[in-house]
């Protein structure tokens, strides 16, 4: 099952960054009619572009803390199960003697 959440996660990854390369390279333009645009303009444009990456990878940090976080709380899940699982089939000596199965 960790191998599954592993993939899926991977693979969510890589959309990710495929999606980022997209967002960045529909950002550049190498037309000549924009080498000849003012500075204002160009300078504006980068801006732009590098509020948008920000903002990404202010997100895939979010992203990533937050499956960190998932998986320290299965984690902890599966120990408190397995604590119940053992106290499960410990054996109770007081029980025993109340019901008389033993002096």
């Amino acid at each position: 099952m960790t191998e599954i959440s592993r993939s899926r996660s991977l693979r969510f990854l890589l959309f990710l960054a495929s999606v980022c390369l997209q967002i960045l390279s529909g950002f550049s333009d190498d037309s000549k009619s924009s080498k000849n645009s003012s500075k204002a303009k160009s300078n504006g444009k980068s801006n732009t572009g590098t509020k948008v990456a920000i903002i990404l990878l202010g997100l895939v940090a979010v992203g990533l803390f937050s499956f960190f976080l998932l998986k320290l709380w299965q984690k902890k899940k599966r120990d408190e199960q397995y604590a119940r699982l053992l106290k499960l089939f410990e054996e109770d000596d007081e029980l025993e003697v109340e019901l008389g199965l033993r002096d």
